[in-house]
């Protein structure tokens, strides 16, 4: 079990993010996680690294639970797993309340932001995502 601390980021529905069956296309979805991601990535990261790093999605795999509506209140819930080398491996729960609409497994690569190639994250960068004295969540 990680003992990284959950991430809340709020998502906005958009008329454009609806579509012919009157919910949010799926594809949103998607848009959603990388928000919540790199968010939580700019959030508590220091900013030199944030300065020096980009993050390329590798993977993801979502389960559609619920539809989402226009007027719904979402909340994404990120939660990174680990760090292992260039990557890192995130849970994102999308929920409107207490229903869970999606649930995304997915993989990232860390870049150097100068040379675009994969970048390990220092253990000093990753320990901001591990805390060890009972910090609270962002």
């Amino acid at each position: 079990m990680s003992t990284a601390l959950p991430h809340t980021y709020a998502i906005g529905i958009e008329p454009a993010d609806i579509d012919f069956m009157g919910h949010v296309n799926n594809a949103n979805y998607l848009k959603w996680v990388q928000a919540a991601v790199i968010d939580h990535w700019q959030r508590l990261a220091p900013a030199e690294a944030v300065a020096g790093h980009l993050w390329v999605a590798l993977k993801h795999e979502i389960t559609y639970r619920k539809p989402a509506f226009l007027d719904d209140d979402v909340i994404a819930t990120v939660l990174l797993e680990k760090v292992q080398g260039a990557r890192a491996f995130y849970e994102t729960i999308i929920k409107r309340g207490e229903d869970v609409l999606a649930e995304v497994k997915s993989s990232w690569c860390c870049l150097d932001a100068e040379t675009l190639r994969p970048s390990r994250l220092a253990n000093s960068v990753v320990e901001h995502f591990f805390p060890k004295d009972g910090a609270t969540a962002a």
